[in-house]
């Protein structure tokens, strides 16, 4: 009984996080939409079980490096609304004092090593954690997450091969969406993405990114299995952006159809498939879900409205944390 008491609360925590997620993306949506907000975002609608699956596996003493569509692995290693809009909007309240914005959150009290607008280029960050980890002999993991189209960056086979030769504590976490920005990702990366790290002799897996238990269940092992100095490990999660490249990018019919997008959404939709099984298992009930959902949209609205009112930084700090002190 008390094992199902534990796993229905990890259920409930997991189903949570996602729709935090999605609804954080909503909000900042309309903000962009509004002209609220400066400077584009990249929402991660519809890859939630992907974020929540691995950083639900971590501590807070694991860390992760992040992509500029970084929103949801902010949430899902802990961030709170205020603080994340309040940097979406430049406020000094924000993580980075509303220097970062979208694409440079980054979180330390959560081990969030940050996100990055380069492409694949947290991989460096992400390993060189690993590396300190080691060096120091603390028995922290990194996780990278990076998306498809970074596969083609050269930096991850450099960092790949010293990782593997020096078994490190790193998990790559490859997003595979289906699209490297407006181009199908079979049109870009040649051959299997798993083999390219199996090519170094990295234990590589592919696995439904909607799926939130099967990613929680296997990035457990494998978290673990890094602990004992197993790593390190490469996960390919099939999973699908909702919007565009990013929130400008709304008429896309000309490289992806609407039929495909709907056939994700009303098919594949990973929050829903997580409800109907709590509904089914009976850790849940409808109503009690309905409930948890409006809770968290109350908690984003005077968040968004705590970040519209808050002040922005001084001009005085326009060249702080430019250089270390």
């Amino acid at each position: 009984m008390n094992k199902r008491k534990h796993n229905a609360e990890d259920y409930l925590r997991m189903y949570r996080q996602m729709v935090r997620i999605r609804t954080f993306e909503d909000n900042a949506n309309q903000l962009y939409l509004s002209a609220k907000m400066p400077g584009l975002t990249h929402m991660y609608s519809g890859e939630e079980a992907v974020a929540v699956g691995i950083c639900e596996a971590l501590t807070d003493d694991d860390r992760i490096t992040s992509t500029h569509r970084g929103h949801g692995h902010c949430v899902a290693k802990g961030a709170e609304f205020k603080e994340m809009f309040c940097e979406l909007l430049g406020k000094a309240e924000g993580y980075c004092r509303g220097k970062g914005g979208s694409m440079h959150i980054a979180d330390q009290s959560h081990g969030n090593l940050g996100a990055n607008a380069i492409v694949g280029g947290s991989m460096g960050i992400a390993t060189g954690s690993a590396l300190r980890a080691r060096l120091l002999g603390q028995d922290d993991v990194t996780v990278c997450f990076f998306g498809d189209g970074a596969t083609a960056q050269g930096l991850m086979y450099e960092v790949m091969n010293m990782a593997a030769l020096w078994k490190l504590p790193v998990i790559y976490a490859c997003e595979n969406n289906g699209y490297s920005e407006y181009t199908r990702t079979e049109e870009i990366a040649a051959g299997s993405i798993t083999a390219r790290a199996e090519a170094f002799g990295i234990e590589a897996f592919r696995i439904d990114g909607q799926d939130v238990l099967a990613v929680n269940d296997l990035t457990r092992k494998l978290v673990d299995r890094c602990r004992k100095g197993e790593g390190p490990f490469f996960i390919e999660l099939e999973t699908y952006r909702y919007h565009g490249h990013h929130v400008g990018d709304i008429n896309r019919e000309y490289y992806r159809s609407k039929q495909e997008e709907k056939d994700w959404k009303d098919n594949r939709d990973p929050i829903i498939r997580f409800r109907a099984h709590l509904v089914s298992e009976g850790i849940a009930s409808e109503d009690e879900i309905e409930a948890m959902n409006a809770e968290i949209e109350k908690d984003a609205a005077e968040a968004v409205a705590y970040a519209e009112a808050a002040a922005y930084p001084d001009v005085s700090e326009v060249d702080k944390h430019v250089y270390a002190d």
